[in-house]
């Protein structure tokens, strides 16, 4: 029995082509778990707004077709009347949070269509034993990781029992722990029954959950699979369709999850650090002694005595969140005053401030560093010596000539990124520091990033890129360096790379 039903779908958003469908039918069974896969723009989020109501209701264009879910007509069903039948889960989790903590959040769709307070207690002790979520109860919804966030949205759609329940990007924000979590609730509304349907980049985490998978191509359903044929693809296959890898190599799993046994491998090239001390909670004392003993450090979010950077080449970061991966980049680059540790580069020191001079740093989110009007601007804000010249060649590059002066803000997500490597590039900068450049990105552009890393690495930077993403360490980096409790725990040569 069909639950969702798409029929002679067409529809282009208003003043855009970006996410249009071409003739979308899809019938999906009550209990199948579905896997919408493909580029971005391909129409995958598009398919997951006609579900759940967001089209026609709220983003509007030309519509054409049936759209029936679980018995309503969605275009004469009002949103609301849909909050008991299908649930999404976004991309960002920030974007569906309406209370500030997280008993209030689970409970807040069951509050507003009018259950009895009883029943709403008791749904909030079913959900929370399910989905074992005891210690984050009681929480500032500000206070959680990313993974714990999404773990509450998850928990605040569950509340409201939906036979459908949607996913747009779900793992994109997370580390390796966290996807393992967000795997673990998947498969348990897989036994309860539930109709999931999954918008996603990342494919390795639900080879095994899918029942269907949906290859969308151009606004289009290009290809589909089961979820056997799926998993039997070779690599080759896999690759043919620009999708991300559906097996992960066990060594790669380990140093994304920082279990890797190795130790610090010898540096022949290396740019030196020393010192690196750095806690957020005040303790000015520490860094007025020479030497301090091990436990000393226990406070510390950031504890590196001597660390060699292999140079000129790319080294990924990793490490679970909230290990001290974004600090060591902050502190390394000179953002954290606090910080007295100092860079021993061709036999010059650098120290506070002064390591701005050989840092840049792109940040996670590029919104952040994008402040002036004009794409052309932007690039050459960064530079020494001012050369339109080269800027226009950096540019061309990497595609952004069109777009020269159109304003930054202006642009995709990928393409502010983009602007924001271009002016890495032109700071000429000696070490180059990326903070999760691929987060969120379908496997052609990682592949575009990874090149990147690749010319700067080429043109003599030594590029640390902090990352989740097991994909991105696979395709270019030279080395792994694993970080936990602000501490480096190994350092080495990514045996994949050695061919380079």
């Amino acid at each position: 029995m069909s639950i969702v039903e798409l029929e002679n779908i067409i529809f282009q958003y208003k003043g855009s082509k970006d996410g249009s469908l071409n003739n979308i039918n899809l019938n999906v069974e009550k209990g199948q778990t579905v896997l919408l896969c493909g580029a971005s723009g391909s129409g995958k989020t598009s398919i997951i707004r006609l579900i759940n109501g967001l089209i026609p209701h709220y983003y509007s264009g030309e519509l054409e077709g049936e759209i029936r879910v679980a018995g309503h007509d969605i275009k004469k069903t009002e949103l609301h009347e849909l909050a008991g039948t299908v649930g999404t889960v976004f991309q960002n989790p920030r974007s569906q949070f309406f209370s500030v903590d997280t008993d209030g959040e689970i409970v807040f769709g069951p509050e507003n269509i009018g259950l009895d307070p009883k029943e709403i207690k008791a749904r909030l002790n079913d959900i929370v034993v399910e989905m074992n979520l005891d210690e984050i109860l009681g929480r500032s919804i500000f206070d959680l990781s990313g993974g714990q966030k999404q773990r509450i949205a998850c928990a605040s759609v569950a509340a409201l029992l939906p036979e459908i329940i949607l996913l747009d990007e779900p793992s994109s924000n997370l580390d390796f722990d966290s996807i393992e979590l967000l795997r673990g609730i998947i498969m348990e509304w897989k036994r309860q029954g539930k109709t999931i349907i999954i918008s996603e980049h990342r494919l390795w985490y639900l080879k095994d959950a899918v029942d269907r998978v949906i290859y969308m191509e151009n606004g289009k359903m290009a290809r589909e699979w089961t979820g056997e044929e799926f998993v039997a693809l070779s690599e080759d296959e896999v690759k043919s369709y620009k999708l991300r890898p559906i097996v992960l190599e066990e060594e790669l799993i380990r140093d994304i999850r920082g279990e890797s046994k190795a130790s610090l491998c010898s540096v022949e090239d290396a740019i030196e650090l020393k010192d690196f001390y750095f806690s957020y909670k005040k303790h000015p004392y520490i860094f007025l002694k020479k030497h301090f003993k091990e436990s000393d450090g226990d406070f510390l979010n950031l504890n590196i005595q001597s660390l060699s950077i292999p140079k000129g080449k790319i080294t990924g970061l990793v490490g679970p969140n909230g290990t001290g991966k974004s600090t060591f980049l902050r502190c390394l680059c000179g953002l954290e005053h606090d910080c007295r540790g100092k860079i021993i580069s061709d036999g010059k020191i650098y120290k506070g401030r002064d390591r701005l001079k050989i840092c840049y740093m792109v940040m996670q989110d590029v919104n952040h560093q994008l402040f002036t009007d004009s794409v052309k601007s932007e690039v050459m804000l960064s530079m020494k010596d001012k050369d339109e010249a080269r800027c226009d060649e950096i540019l061309e590059s990497l595609g952004l000539a069109d777009y020269k002066d159109t304003h930054p803000m202006a642009l995709s997500g990928g393409q502010k990124q983009r602007v924001a490597i271009a002016s890495a590039i032109a700071s000429d900068a000696e070490i180059l520091l990326f903070d999760e450049p691929t987060s969120g990105l379908d496997y052609s552009h990682m592949e575009k990033v990874s090149e990147l890393l690749q010319q700067l690495a080429s043109s003599g930077a030594s590029v640390i890129v902090s990352t989740h993403d097991p994909e991105l360490i696979s395709e270019c980096c030279d080395y792994v360096l694993g970080l936990n409790h602000g501490k480096v725990v190994y350092l080495k040569e990514n045996s994949k790379q050695q061919r380079r």
